[in-house]
């Protein structure tokens, strides 16, 4: 279903459109189809494009755990909490505080 979506959207990557927003929808689309490893590599890029876009960092986390790494999750998390907090983003602070805790918490 995505694989026309994500052939559209990486004709665009390295053109003039290229940025932070045009990877975060390429690695939520990848995710969605269930590649975590290449929605990583697509994610970082739009974190490098903007570091302080708290939704991509959100979605790096959620991709990282997706993949099985847990550590880059959280490292992912404590990067997008410190985005949103300079951005003002509140509710993505939160939503990132959470999924931290929840990650961290020992299991019983």
């Amino acid at each position: 279903m995505n694989a026309g979506l994500i052939a559209s959207l990486r004709q665009q990557c390295d053109g003039p459109r290229d940025g932070a927003l045009l990877r975060f929808s390429l690695g939520n689309a990848l995710l969605a189809e269930g590649d975590a490893n290449a929605a990583i590599d697509e994610l970082r890029r739009a974190t490098v494009f903007d570091p302080t876009y708290s939704a991509a960092w959100k979605l790096l986390g959620k991709a990282c755990l997706a993949h099985g790494d847990g550590a880059a999750a959280a490292a992912a998390w404590r990067n997008g909490i410190a985005a949103a907090t300079q951005r003002g983003d509140k509710q993505a602070e939160k939503e990132m505080i959470v999924f931290l805790r929840r990650l961290e918490k020992p299991q019983a």
